[in-house]
C-alpha cells in the first residue's frame, strides 16, 4: 500500500536518455483470455520468431520485509530470484529517511544486481535536517535490457496529507523503453490509489490509458493496482490491455495472501508462456514473474 507521505513539489515529466539511465545504474503456463497468439513476422521471406521477455513487479516496500525489517540485501536477494529482464518496484525510497537509513534504493539495488535502472519520484522534498539529498519516493524499473529511452508521466494523485484533498496531476507513472532481442517494448510501473473510494483509480486508469495510446509496439504494464483485476474502476483497462497472470495467485499481504493487487498487463499482441506469484516475504506483497513471446517490433 502507498505510504502516508506528502508531495510538496511536481516533477515535470522529461524525456531521459538511455545513456542517462545506464549511467545512473552503472554508478553503480497458458496465455491469458483475451491475448492473441504472436506468429514469426516475415523478413526477406524468412521467418524471425518472437522476442521472449520475462517482466515482474514488486512492491519492496521500501526495503522492509513482512516482518517491517529494513534489508535492502533481502530485497535484492528476493528480486535476483525472479531471473527477469524488466522489473516494475513500487514504494522505492531515495534518501527517502531513517526507515531506510536514507538509502538510495534505486541506484543500490540496480549496482548489486548489475542492471539499468529508471527511478520516476512520486515525492520530491527538501532534504532532512543534517543530510544534503533530496527525500524522495516514487516507483522504478530495473532492466538488464539496453534502455532506449525513459519517462516519468504524470497521472491524477490525491495528496495524503490534506485534510481537504484535491485530484491534481503529479509525476510517478515511468515508462521504459528496452530493446528486447531486436524489438522495442514500452515498459510502464505504476502505484494506484490505495483509499477505499476508486474514483482517483478509475482516473488513473484513463490517465494511464492516455499515455499508452501514444506508443506504438508492444507494451507491459504492471505494478501495485491497490484493487483487484476485476474491479468496476479497472474495467477499462480490459481490452486496450490483458490481465497476464490471472491464475498466478495472490500477492497480498505476503505471509497469507488474500487478495490479487499486484498485476502485469500486457498488449494483445502479447503471449503468455508462464506466470507465477512467488512465496517470499521479503516484502509485505508479493512479487509476480511473467514470461512472455512479443512481436518483432522495430521503429
Amino acid at each position: 500500500m502507498e505510504d502516508r507521505v506528502t508531495r510538496t513539489s511536481r516533477t515535470s515529466a522529461c524525456r531521459i536518455l538511455a545513456a542517462a539511465v545506464c549511467a545512473a545504474a552503472v554508478t553503480l503456463g497458458a496465455a491469458s483470455p483475451g491475448v492473441t497468439a504472436v506468429r514469426p513476422s516475415s523478413t526477406g521471406g524468412r521467418s524471425v520468431p518472437p522476442a521472449p521477455l520475462r517482466v515482474a513487479t514488486y512492491n519492496i516496500h521500501a526495503g522492509a520485509g513482512e516482518d517491517n525489517v529494513f534489508d535492502l540485501d533481502r530485497t535484492a536477494r528476493a528480486i535476483r530470484d525472479l531471473h527477469a529482464d524488466v522489473i516494475g518496484l513500487q514504494e522505492v525510497d531515495v534518501h527517502w529517511g531513517d526507515r531506510s537509513g536514507f538509502t538510495d534504493e534505486a541506484r543500490e539495488l540496480a549496482r548489486r544486481l548489475r542492471m539499468r535502472v529508471f527511478f520516476a519520484p512520486i515525492y520530491d522534498l527538501p532534504p532532512a535536517a543534517g543530510h544534503t539529498q533530496r527525500q524522495r519516493f516514487g516507483v522504478a524499473v530495473l532492466s538488464r535490457l539496453p534502455v532506449v529511452s525513459a519517462e516519468n508521466h504524470e497521472i491524477t494523485r490525491l495528496s495524503t496529507q490534506s485534510p481537504d484533498p484535491v485530484p491534481e496531476p503529479a509525476p510517478g507513472f515511468a515508462e521504459v523503453t528496452v530493446r528486447a532481442h531486436g524489438t522495442l517494448v514500452h515498459v510502464y510501473s505504476t502505484h494506484l490509489d490505495y483509499r477505499p473510494d476508486p474514483s482517483v483509480r478509475r482516473t488513473q486508469v484513463d490517465d494511464m490509458l492516455g499515455v499508452l495510446a501514444e506508443d506504438r509496439g508492444p507494451k507491459v504494464l504492471v505494478g501495485d493496482f491497490n484493487a483487484e483485476p476485476d474491479a468496476p474502476e479497472l474495467t477499462r483497462l480490459w481490452g486496450p490491455l490483458a490481465d497476464a497472470v490471472p491464475e498466478a495467485g495472490d500477492t497480498y499481504p505476503a505471509l497469507d495472501p488474500v487478495k490479487r493487487i499486484d498485476v502485469i498487463a500486457t498488449s494483445p499482441d502479447a503471449v503468455v508462456t508462464r506466470a507465477r506469484t512467488v512465496d517470499t516475504a521479503a516484502s509485505d506483497h508479493r512479487p509476480v514473474v511473467a514470461d512472455l513471446l512479443l512481436p518483432r517490433h522495430t521503429p
